[in-house]
C-alpha cells in the first residue's frame, strides 16, 4: 500500500518537474527552412549541449523516461492488485 502510495506521488512530481522543463525551452521555429538547411548546423550541433536549451533537452529525455517507467509499475501493481 505504502509502494504504491510513494509511486503515485512521485509520478506527480515528476509529471510536474517534466511539465515545468518543458515549459522553459524555447520554441523551435526554425519550420521548412530548418529541414532543408540542417546539414549547415553540425558544428554549432556540437556546443548545443553546453547551453541551457541542451541540458533542458536532455532533462526532458530522462524525466520522460522516468515518468514511463513509473507509469508501467505503477499499471504492473495495478494489474497484480496491489
Amino acid at each position: 500500500m505504502y509502494v504504491k502510495l510513494v509511486l503515485t506521488i512521485l509520478q506527480v512530481v515528476v509529471g510536474l518537474t517534466l511539465s515545468g522543463i518543458i515549459l522553459m525551452q524555447s520554441g523551435k521555429r526554425s519550420g521548412l527552412s530548418g529541414a532543408i538547411a540542417g546539414g549547415a548546423d553540425t558544428f554549432m550541433s556540437k556546443a548545443k549541449a553546453t547551453t541551457l536549451d541542451g541540458k533542458l533537452a536532455k532533462a526532458t529525455k530522462w524525466f520522460g523516461l522516468a515518468f514511463v517507467i513509473l507509469t508501467l509499475v505503477l499499471v504492473m501493481l495495478q494489474k497484480a492488485g496491489y
